[in-house]
């Protein structure tokens, strides 16, 4: 399938999501947890991506420090 014609924005997204489940979703058995263990997981692992995780490309700062450094965040 060509990718000719698909937005930036879906690229990041498809990026994001194929993270995610290499590095939250594959390693574990999902059909041990319930619902909400997979829910508490999930959210766990949003919150150290966007608040926790270095990026060299944004100066060695997490998305959210970077955009603070911008003036973007309170």
């Amino acid at each position: 399938m060509s990718r000719k014609g698909c937005s930036p924005d879906n690229a990041a997204c498809e990026g994001f999501f194929g993270r995610l489940k290499t590095e939250m979703f594959y390693p574990r058995d999902g059909k041990a947890a319930s619902i909400e263990q997979f829910t508490q997981a999930l959210d766990a692992y949003i919150r150290w991506y966007n608040e926790k995780r270095i990026k060299i490309s944004l100066g060695a700062l997490s998305p959210v420090e970077y955009r603070k450094s911008l003036g973007l965040m309170a």
